[in-house]
């Protein structure tokens, strides 16, 4: 599975499961670690949790994918989940103000995930964020 698909279907699982906000941050050419940012909210430590479940479940039981590493699932104001090129990032809206990670990475192209209407290919493009 390339990048840009996982990173697509880390969006479709946050989006099943009421993710807000959701932002694709590309850092290919950027990093060298990872291809993507994926970056999203949940109301609440709960939703946040719930976003985990659903991004892990999901890409184990439709890609047979297992993240390399999870981080922050036991306080759940920040989760992390490294799956190598994608790296994800569910925050609650007061951890994501705070770190600010869009406005950090500003330089790399990124945009708001609208859904299957709008894939990579499938669609009009994505808006960039911060045009």
């Amino acid at each position: 599975m390339t990048s840009d698909r996982l990173a697509d279907a880390v969006c479709r699982c946050a989006s099943d499961k009421k993710a807000l906000e959701i932002v694709e941050i590309d850092l290919r050419g950027v990093v060298g670690y990872t291809d993507w940012f994926v970056i999203c909210s949940g109301n609440t430590e709960r939703q946040t949790k719930a976003i985990h479940d659903g991004i892990h479940e999901g890409l184990k039981h439709e890609h047979a994918l297992l993240p390399r590493r999870v981080e922050g699932v036991a306080r759940a104001s920040w989760i992390l989940m490294d799956y190598l090129d994608v790296v994800v990032h569910i925050f609650t809206p007061a951890t994501r103000e705070y770190y600010r990670l869009e406005q950090l990475w500003g330089e790399a192209p990124a945009r708001a995930f609208a859904g299957d209407a709008a894939q990579r290919g499938g669609g009009p493009p994505l808006p960039v964020l911060g045009e």
